[in-house]
């Protein structure tokens, strides 16, 4: 029990209730993580690889801030708190050329952008958004893939932690964060995925990622508004 106080600073039990589709989402504070999912300048802000490849980035822009009023949520009831970063070695040994090489894009991974190194560690624009910034003592991780859990060591830090249940925002919600919620579903987490909290740069992805989460009966997790989750958490 000392071991999972430490990450969540608080008992087991007082269990809460989100309405959400398709049905109610339970889970216990203590054992439950907020995992955003790459909160990066480079996908985010105008001037980065997202605007790069000609994606209208106005449409992540307006995910900050109740992602930021979800992470300020989180940090109040105690959860875990994990950040993620999809971005590279500066030798690029763990990107496959396969990912680097694909399509015919102005800029690709590695490439010198506006915000130095395109998805590279250490650089300017694989940096989070500076409103979703870790604060000390909350887990970052670093991945080379689209999926939080491939190729690192997200999946011994919820085991650490006792995590149980999983909620989501971030960044892109077809790609990395559905990826994320694919990979935590075969692992047996029960993931709830918070919807203003989560964009695209295309709506109708946007759409039908939500509609794919929850159908037949939650065959990835769940989804609901923020408000119903702060509704359930007072």
């Amino acid at each position: 029990m000392s071991e999972k106080k430490s990450f969540s600073g608080l008992a087991t039990g007082a269990a809460i209730t989100v309405r959400a589709q398709p049905f109610d989402f339970v889970f216990e504070p203590a054992r439950t993580a907020l995992v955003m999912i790459d909160m990066q300048r480079d996908f985010v802000e105008r001037g980065g690889f997202g605007e790069s490849l000609g994606n209208d980035v106005s449409h992540l822009e307006r995910v900050v801030a109740p992602a930021r009023a979800l992470l300020d949520w989180a940090r109040g009831r105690g959860l875990t708190i994990v950040h993620t970063r999809e971005c590279h070695r500066p030798d690029l040994s763990d990107c496959p050329p396969a990912k680097r090489l694909r399509g015919s894009p102005s800029l690709r991974i590695g490439d010198v952008g506006p915000m130095g190194r395109i998805l590279i560690d250490g650089e300017p624009g694989a940096d989070f958004v500076p409103q979703l910034a870790p604060l000390a003592g909350e887990i970052e991780i670093v991945k080379p893939g689209k999926g939080a859990f491939y190729g690192t060591r997200l999946q011994s830090v919820l085991e650490a932690g006792g995590i149980t249940h999983l909620i989501f925002g971030g960044v892109t919600t077809e790609v990395c964060v559905q990826t994320t919620m694919r990979e935590a579903n075969d692992r047996g987490y029960e993931c709830l995925l918070i919807e203003e909290a989560t964009g695209s740069y295309f709506p109708e992805f946007y759409r039908a990622t939500l509609a794919m989460i929850a159908a037949q009966g939650g065959i990835v997790g769940w989804t609901a508004g923020l408000a119903a989750l702060v509704d359930a958490g007072r």
